[in-house]
């Protein structure tokens, strides 16, 4: 064993008993060291890991310190102490301290990477974890649910970190209200950076989850406050709150596709927290209400364009006499002084209401139950395009009060306007691509409601005590926020800014120049073809983003074993092909994922090209996931099957791929399986999946197709099948369209094929 250094640091003398206090610096750099030294640390030791990567490194810090002398355990230098392979983190006893640790290249063995707790019964208290970075630290199946951070005990802190990469399922981060020791736990999420969290393409792919269905009537306490979650598009609910009395404040949502959800529990403020989208993407979200109690209150929504479950503000119907698991009546909530800029029908009421799908349904499933004694007031909207429909109703909002609410439309005629009072209003820079309403409106009425004098600040803290006006601001003078300055935000060590790189473009003439060289190039380089044909006898892994291209006259004949793939999708590999003849042997794949351990998304984009003689032009097995996959300008041609994203079976809400685009193309001869795509289960926590085939040609294709149905899709959300031909096609159906979800046809030709059928209500597998 190493020695273990040992710097004495002087401290009070105690006259009275006349010892002297001695906290020791210890410096260890393998598991036996960090143990010896966790066991025998002292209220005020520091334990510092030395530089360097530990690999397969389970932790285990334990100790009891105090307030004053916390225990710590550190990087010699934040950010150079790497943790990876199966390595996790676990925390239990008192004033404990954790930083500068680097988490990568690996998974936990356990069901979380850092937990605060050691066993059960051993839990963490007062302790923080701080500066420290977790990225794609993911499991090697996407079906391997964990967590990354697990709370529980009280009164603990997760801050200035950087967490990032999730791909797997399971929260980022949850707070864990098992047991008394967990309850009123009054933890604090903190200045943190959730960088990006891709689509996960089901559900289970929260941020942070507050508690669990069943501790739902539970108070936790937690606090989320100034973190910046950009990104964060795992899926419908970015947090969710599923206990009582949480404080979500002050946090800057930047581009996440998604929205801070009350799922369960009640009486959760959400202050003054920034909702910032690009004005085109309608999956960025804001705030979804659901439960009792809960108070909206300072929040500024700029460009966010979300839809229905993603609106700015959507206010959701319950179920009647609710199991704890499904969806409560909304009562006795407040929305006030929040402020909505260039942001689409940004409240919507009634959101869920599923009374139409009763058919197909248990009277259990039906949210029926309206919002009651709910208020909307002295908010403000600004539209520099009208919008009509300012207020959706899915179902009446008879039970919301509206008051002391104002519009700038830009003089479009509000449909349904609910008292809106109509002013003339400008835009106020208050920083970087941020414009806000800040005056124009002192004459109107405030709506004071119950408890409203505990609403003293604005968004940006500034008092109401003297100035007080509707809206998230109170017009006080000028203002320079730099809200997305990453700076402000987790580590003091870490940056997710990557600047940009030039491409560099490889040549190559024959077979063994291209294999050395998608060996060797870097992520977002090109490899282009000569003209002739190369000649490919085992699988071309791609496992990271790569272009191959020609200018049109080269070949690729795939001479691989039967049931293996030209181009292996790897882990992190996303491939563009453009202007390449493709050709197989009859029994192997144009493209394939791996059958196993996709720890990571793939990608693939197919332009200009053909697909011909394969059994599979793609085959993505279950678990794998891309979040895009484009056929373009391309022919794909006498091929046993086509398309196949099927392989997610558990009905769980999980599907292969969130955009599969098929525009102008070519099919010709593929015998079944011509497109296959599904998503099973009864689930709204994702986007649904997105298939758009627009432009493209079918014919003699299907005729092995067992179940008769050309385009399969079963369960896909947004479907659009659009100006198309379909020619020759031994199907009875050409597709089967779900009526209650956004399924469309247009403008298709039809010719020997069999019909497109519209059918309302599919009959789904409940997940719950």
């Amino acid at each position: 064993m190493k020695k273990i250094v040992s710097i004495v640091i002087l401290s009070l003398l105690l006259v009275a008993c006349g010892k002297t206090e001695i906290a020791s610096l210890n410096t260890v750099s393998n598991i036996e060291e960090l143990n010896t030294a966790i066991k025998d640390a002292k209220p005020g030791d520091n334990i510092v890991l030395a530089n360097g990567t530990y690999k397969d490194f389970e932790i285990k810090f334990t100790g009891e310190g105090t307030e004053d002398k916390p225990i710590t355990l550190k990087a010699e230098t934040a950010g150079k102490v790497f943790i990876e392979g199966e390595s996790s983190l676990e925390i239990s006893g008192d004033y404990l301290e954790v930083s500068g640790l680097f988490f990568r290249n690996g998974h936990s063995p356990k069901t979380n990477v850092i937990a605060f707790r050691t066993s059960a019964k051993d839990v963490a208290n007062y302790s923080k974890v701080t500066n420290c970075v977790i990225l794609d630290f993911n499991n090697l199946e996407r079906d391997q649910d964990n967590l990354w951070v697990q709370f529980y005990g009280k009164h603990n802190e997760l801050s200035n970190c950087y967490i990032a990469g999730k791909t797997n399922g399971g929260p980022t981060v949850r707070v864990d209200l098992k047991g008394n020791q967990s309850i009123r736990n009054f933890h604090k999420i903190v200045n943190n950076h959730f960088g990006p969290r891709p689509r996960k393409g089901g559900a289970r792919g929260e941020t942070i989850q507050l508690g669990s269905s069943f501790t739902s009537m539970s108070p936790s306490n937690t606090t989320i406050a100034n973190n910046l979650f950009e990104e964060c598009n795992g899926e419908v609910e970015i947090i969710s709150s599923k206990t009582n009395f949480n404080i979500i404040k002050n946090n800057v949502f930047y581009k996440s596709e998604g929205s801070v959800v009350t799922r369960h529990g009640n009486y959760v403020t959400v202050d003054g927290n920034y909702f910032i989208g690009d004005g085109v993407n309608d999956q960025y979200g804001g705030i979804r209400i659901i439960n009792t109690g809960h108070w909206v209150i300072n929040n500024l929504f700029y460009k966010i364009k979300g839809k229905n479950f993603r609106s700015p503000i959507a206010i959701m119907n319950g179920i009647p006499k609710s199991p704890l698991n499904r969806y409560n009546q909304v009562t006795d909530v407040v929305v006030a002084y929040n402020t909505f800029v260039d942001s689409d029908s940004p409240w919507q009421f009634g959101v869920g209401t599923n009374i139409a799908q009763a058919d197909v349904l248990p009277k259990s499933e039906i949210r029926s139950a309206r919002p009651l004694r709910t208020e909307v007031v002295n908010n403000v909207i600004y539209n520099s395009v009208g919008d009509a429909n300012p207020i959706i109703e899915h179902d009446k909002a008879d039970g919301v009060t509206f008051k002391s609410n104002i519009i700038y439309n830009n003089g479009v005629k509000i449909e349904n306007s609910h008292g809106l009072i109509s002013k003339e209003l400008t835009l106020t820079d208050i920083g970087t691509d941020l414009s806000v309403p800040t005056s124009g409106y002192d004459d109107v009425e405030i709506y004071n409601g119950f408890d409203f004098k505990t609403i003293t600040e604005d968004l940006l803290g500034n008092s109401r005590s003297k100035s007080n006006q509707i809206g998230a601001i109170v017009n006080s003078g000028s203002v320079n926020l730099d809200l997305l300055d990453k700076s402000k935000y987790g580590t003091d060590w870490y940056s997710n800014v990557v600047g940009a790189k030039d491409p560099t473009t490889y040549t190559v003439a024959n077979t063994s120049e291209l294999v050395a060289k998608l060996k060797a190039a870097e992520s977002g380089d090109i490899i282009a073809l000569t003209d002739g044909v190369f000649n490919i006898s085992e699988s071309l892994v791609v496992d990271k983003t790569i272009t191959i291209q020609s200018k049109g006259n080269s070949e690729i004949i795939f001479e691989g074993a039967a049931n293996t793939p030209a181009f292996s999708l790897n882990p992190y590999g996303k491939l563009t092909l453009k202007n390449i003849k493709l050709k197989g042997n009859g029994s192997n794949y144009a493209f394939a994922s791996l059958k196993e351990n996709m720890s990571n998304h793939f990608g693939l984009e197919v332009v200009d090209s053909e697909i011909s003689n394969f059994n599979y032009a793609l085959r993505v097995y279950k678990q794998a996931y891309s979040e895009e996959i484009t056929f373009k300008n391309t022919a794909i041609s006498n091929c046993e099957n086509g398309i196949e994203l099927s392989e997610e079976t558990n009905d769980r809400g999980d599907y292969n791929t969130e955009y599969l685009t098929i525009n102008n193309c070519n099919f010709d001869n593929v015998k079944q399986n011509v497109v296959d795509y599904y998503r099973g289960g009864y689930d709204e926590s994702t986007i649904g999946g997105n298939l758009l085939i627009t432009n493209s040609t079918f014919t003699n294709c299907g005729a092995k197709e067992k179940n008769k149905r050309l385009l399969n899709h079963n369960g896909i959300v947004n479907v659009n099948i659009n100006n198309n031909t379909f020619k020759n096609n031994n199907v009875k159906f050409v597709s089967i369209l779900w009526g209650a979800k956004n399924n469309v046809e247009s403008e298709n030709t039809v010719t020997n094929s069999g019909q497109i059928k519209t059918e309302e209500n599919l009959v789904m597998t409940l997940m719950y």
